[in-house]
């Protein structure tokens, strides 16, 4: 009966190198057929294998998030019930700090001003007065010829002008203040990118009309795992990269101690040097951590099941099992990975012809190949 068996598996598998080989598949693939079909005939499959090692290697931790402004400022109306006479700017703008915005109607503003002034000048002549009387009461008193009561309501007519002055001074300031208001500003240098006001609206104190981006400055709001925010530091350079203005430079300005609970993500604020990028839009940064320590594994090693990177680990009873791993960073030969540890044995040439669980049998190393000896010129001619 066990004849019977043996005889059927070779029968299957002549058969199955027959059929390759009529396919076009060479004598290659009729070899990696019998020897796939031995593996999972109880027969071992022969590979090559590689311990998974601890090295220092650069390190690159991937992020993406929305672009946002470093600094927005808000400018608003401090004067108002005032009809918006002119619109200087628009989106898009670059403005210098107290660059005219919005032009506000200050005819009653202006009317109010020189009545101010007037009353200043009437104030100073009451107050001039007031002085000059106080000063002969203050004469006569000391001739003798004006009572202390004479002496004392001179002196209190001059403190009372005198008040009535500084009161009209500073209603005279107060109106001027107002009237520099009907004028508003930009705060601060920087990129305008809304505007709510519009000419002929009429502005209440408090409104918004503008916002600004200070100096311009953006930043990437760039979400990183908790278990990669330890990496990242301020003053590490990033690549901030987006599909439709492409690449920038950046530098990490700041990573906040906050991790959000639900999503397990903390924010690396990213400072942009450039670009065409915009407040809102979406974009991935790659932040070099430096050199950090990893188990790496060579690259042959790794397969992708299901979409899924992984790598046959070798266990002690001879076979090969699949473990997931995570590819943290690759190098030309080699990847450092995540998910297994140092030490461990990795199958590399042969893992692709696996399953899990199968028996493999670990090639010897191969000897260094001699170099070609050229023949003799006479043995040639012969």
């Amino acid at each position: 009966m066990m004849r019977n068996s043996r005889t059927g598996a070779a029968v299957l598998t002549l058969a199955l190198t027959m059929a390759l080989a009529a396919c076009g598949g060479g004598e290659d693939s009729a070899k990696k057929a019998e020897t796939r079909a031995g593996a999972t005939g109880g027969s071992s499959l022969t590979v090559s294998v590689a311990t998974a090692a601890l090295q220092n290697l650069p390190r690159t931790v991937t992020a993406s998030g929305t672009v946002s402004a470093w600094e927005e400022v808000p400018v608003g109306a401090e004067t108002g019930g005032l009809t918006a006479t002119g619109v200087f700017v628009d989106e898009g703008r670059y403005v210098r700090q107290g660059q005219p915005l919005v032009q506000l109607n200050d005819a009653l503003l202006q009317a109010q001003l020189r009545q101010q002034q007037a009353a200043v000048q009437t104030a100073q002549a009451n107050a001039a007065r007031d002085d000059a009387a106080l000063a002969r009461a203050q004469e006569l008193k000391e001739r003798g010829f004006l009572s202390q009561a004479g002496l004392d309501t001179a002196l209190a007519n001059q403190r009372s002008s005198q008040a009535n002055l500084a009161a009209a001074q500073a209603s005279l300031s107060e109106t001027r203040t107002r009237l520099a208001q009907a004028t508003i500003r930009a705060p601060v240098s920087g990129l305008v990118i809304s505007r709510s006001v519009t000419r002929g609206q009429i502005v209440a104190a408090g409104t918004e009309l503008f916002r600004i981006v200070r100096d311009g400055r953006l930043e990437l709001d760039a979400q990183v795992p908790e278990t990669e925010l330890g990496l990242v530091r301020a003053g590490q350079s990033a690549v901030v990269s987006s599909d439709e203005v492409g690449e920038t430079t950046g530098t990490v300005r700041i990573v906040t101690p906050e991790v959000n609970a639900e999503t397990r993500l903390g924010v690396a604020r990213i400072a942009l040097s450039g670009g065409g990028f915009r407040p809102g839009m979406f974009a991935r940064a790659r932040i070099q951590v430096g050199d950090q320590p990893a188990v790496t594994v060579p690259m042959a090693s790794i397969l992708y099941r299901e979409n899924r990177a992984g790598v046959f680990v070798l266990g002690t009873d001879g076979r090969a099992r699949f473990r997931q791993v995570v590819v943290l960073s690759r190098t030309t030969d080699r990847a450092a990975v995540s998910g297994i540890e140092a030490g461990v044995r990795v199958v590399v040439e042969g893992a692709g012809f696996l399953g899990d669980g199968d028996r493999v049998t670990v090639a010897a190393a191969r000897p260094a190949a001699a170099p070609a000896t050229r023949a003799p010129a006479a043995a040639a001619k012969k």
